[in-house]
């Protein structure tokens, strides 16, 4: 099968896995299969991390690449008693991308397929109408007609209830759309950074990490990177992209398919100064196109990993997507082929005199 095809398969197969915070094992599975071939051991911390080893230099300074494993979703909280289902929001959602979208839950006696619904506009006093409906103010129709024949499904509270999209390459097959994307891109990117790595001399161990929880708190990034105990530490995520009508570029400049965004700052981290200035320098040497990019909210795993012990020189590196945080979002094949391509090139150089440079220089 050519590379191309092997690419998309596994690109499939990681979005299409269903994974909410505190229920990632289907998209751990995905990425455990995917990474493992390149990796000398991989394990999985108390949380559920994935954490594939790699080692160029026994003692060589320990170098993290953390994708996120969990994708924001729902769960089941009530049942009413027409069979109608209450939830509760796992991660950040917007409530104009919610409505009337096709979801799956996911009991133990299999998937339900399930629709949000509200009250109908028709019914609505005319200001109701033009007001957003609130999520408080959803439910999610299975098809039950009694609280008796939803749990005869298998529904209960707490089940993972997860956006149902198939990925789909684009007419511009460089752009592939699906759910997920934040952050399964991110585990492609470590899974591809290990397999790239095979036949390359790199003077440092290397850890492809899968990292849980992420949506709801930079959890796993805690507890994986305590594991671990990296010397310098990369989140690989996705960013805003502001290639779409009415963004300005005050409010976020990054176009899809002009390369890997360096971030310079997010709410939950300053990135480290020596270890983007080394990105920024390996990236120019050998032309790997980037784009800068801040975010005054939010956070990636580096808000995590950058904190651990006594601190770990950290740098997020993110792919543009549109979309993010809905049932379904694109991005560019080239941002994530030019992402993997730098951090091989920066982990190849990565020795212990330049981490020590980059640390305390």
């Amino acid at each position: 099968m050519a590379k191309t095809d092997e690419t998309l398969t596994m690109l499939k197969e990681l979005t299409d896995a269903r994974a909410i915070p505190g229920n990632e094992r289907e998209a751990r599975d995905v990425m455990s299969k995917y990474i493992s071939p390149y990796a000398d051991k991989v394990y999985t911390d108390n949380l559920g991390s994935l954490i594939a080893e790699k080692v160029g230099k026994e003692n060589g300074p320990k170098i993290m690449v953390a994708g996120h494993l969990d994708e924001v979703g729902f769960m089941v909280t009530r049942i009413d008693d027409k069979g109608f289902v209450y939830f509760q929001t796992v991660g950040g959602w917007w409530s104009q991308v919610m409505l009337a979208q096709r979801v799956t839950l996911l009991t133990r006696k299999g998937d339900v397929t399930g629709v949000i619904g509200s009250k109908p506009p028709h019914i609505l006093p005319a200001e109701a109408r033009k007001k957003p409906i609130e999520i408080k103010d959803m439910f999610i129709d299975i098809g039950a007609t009694s609280k008796e024949e939803a749990e005869e499904f298998g529904v209960r509270p707490g089940d993972s209830v997860v956006p149902y999209f198939e990925f789909t390459q684009m007419k511009n097959e460089k752009l592939l759309l699906a759910k997920a994307w934040d952050n399964r891109i991110g585990c492609a990117i470590a899974i591809e950074v290990l397999k790239q790595l095979q036949n390359e001399d790199h003077p440092n161990q290397v850890y492809g990490v899968g990292t849980v929880q992420e949506e709801v708190g930079l959890r796993g990034a805690k507890t994986s990177t305590n594991t671990i105990q990296p010397d310098i530490g990369f989140a690989v995520d996705v960013g805003i992209a502001g290639d779409t009508p009415g963004i300005s570029d005050k409010d976020a400049d990054s176009k899809l398919g002009e390369g890997p965004q360096i971030i310079l700052y997010d709410a939950s981290a300053i990135s480290h100064k020596g270890l983007r200035d080394f990105v920024l320098d390996t990236a120019d040497e050998k032309k790997i196109p980037y784009q800068y990019a801040s975010l005054a909210g939010g956070g990636t795993d580096t808000g995590s990993i950058h904190l651990t012990a006594n601190g770990v020189p950290a740098l997020s590196i993110t792919i543009a997507t549109r979309y993010i945080h809905t049932h379904a979002a694109i991005l560019h094949r080239d941002d994530f082929e030019n992402a993997v391509k730098l951090i091989v090139e920066v982990i190849k150089n990565l020795d212990d005199d330049k981490v020590k440079e980059i640390t305390f220089g």
